[in-house]
């Protein structure tokens, strides 16, 4: 058969597959398209393209947070979740499945490793009337090096994923994982050991310093970046604490402080302010006062001063500036 005939052929088999059929043939065409689509698929899986995944509804109940989850699910609130909760509301149900192992032995059936806002999602609309609503769950046997992995992938972009949050995970997956080697954890998750690095010296920041902000939330990884190499000087790290200790008191007490004011002062601490050099001409109470600015001088005169008095403390900065044999001090 030619090529032309074959397409014909085939066109004509699959003309009517778009068209409803009658109702005696309704079933039959029913049972035709799932053998084809089985078949199809069949023949994925035996090609090895296509994986099959496998997805349960569930009872968010009988789900529980993996202990290294990288995101706080304490401070869930139905604010921070508003956007899913609105998003399974119109949908429905759940589009996307969250990410479990089996637990076995325990008093949950699953561990989520990828999906605390579904779940919290979830359950906020089970316990508000909308008890028709399961949580949607893709089952993965996954060791706890996999896990941490897939759920850094998943939340490495989200934008309410705090810098901290993402940072503590790091600090504590190098040392579970990858015998505290950045270089190995960094191929891993296929990022830079600079951009790495980074987030673990986030993590690392003294404690002092964390308590100076409002929230650990509020910490980013610029400020780390900031801080590390004025910490690395022994006197300003010593003012820098101590700085935060009274920042940290401030903040107990409802201060309210914001990330770029704590930053202020933090970065200030140990500063000595840099005062321009005055100095003083004439009789005391009755001359002149000059200090610097850039390359020339401001010229302090009291009001109620006589022209002989200014013109002899005017002398004597001259002198000053021009004959150091005067004995006069420079300004």
């Amino acid at each position: 058969m030619s090529s032309r005939k074959h397409d014909a052929v085939f066109d004509d088999v699959l003309s009517g597959l778009d068209q409803p059929a009658a109702p005696a043939e309704a079933e039959q065409a029913r049972g035709g398209t799932r053998f084809l689509k089985r078949s199809h698929a069949l023949g994925e899986r035996m090609a090895g393209t296509r994986e099959e995944k496998l997805l349960h509804w569930v009872d968010p109940a009988e789900c529980r947070m993996w202990e290294r989850h990288n995101r706080d699910y304490a401070a869930l609130t139905e604010e921070s979740c508003r956007d899913l909760i609105d998003g399974m509301l119109a949908q429905g149900r759940q589009e996307f499945p969250a990410v479990v192992r089996r637990l076995k032995g325990e008093d949950h059936a699953y561990e989520v490793i990828c999906g605390a806002r579904r779940h919290f999602a979830v359950s906020w609309l089970r316990a508000n009337t909308y008890t028709q609503f399961r949580y949607l769950v893709e089952v993965r046997d996954l060791t706890d090096e996999e896990a941490f992995r897939l759920s850094d992938l998943e939340n490495r972009e989200r934008a309410d994923l705090s810098d901290f949050e993402r940072a503590r995970d790091y600090a504590e997956a190098i040392e579970l994982y990858y015998g505290g080697k950045q270089k190995t954890m960094a191929q891993r998750l296929e990022v830079s050991e600079a951009w790495l690095s980074r987030f673990l010296a986030l993590a690392r920041l003294p404690a002092e310093v964390r308590a100076a902000f409002a929230s650990p939330h509020d910490l980013r990884e610029l400020h780390a970046r900031t801080l590390k190499p004025l910490l690395a000087d022994p006197a300003r790290r010593a003012a820098i604490l101590e700085e935060a200790a009274a920042l940290a008191q401030e903040q107990r007490e409802g201060a309210g402080l914001e990330a770029a004011a704590v930053m202020r002062r933090l970065k200030s601490a140990g500063v000595t302010p840099s005062v321009p050099a005055l100095r003083h001409y004439g009789a005391e109470g009755r001359g002149v006062s000059v200090r610097r600015k850039g390359r020339g001088y401001v010229i302090e005169m009291p009001g109620g001063l006589s022209r002989p008095e200014a013109e002899a403390a005017l002398a004597a900065f001259v002198a000053a500036q021009f004959d150091p044999e005067s004995g006069s001090d420079k300004a």
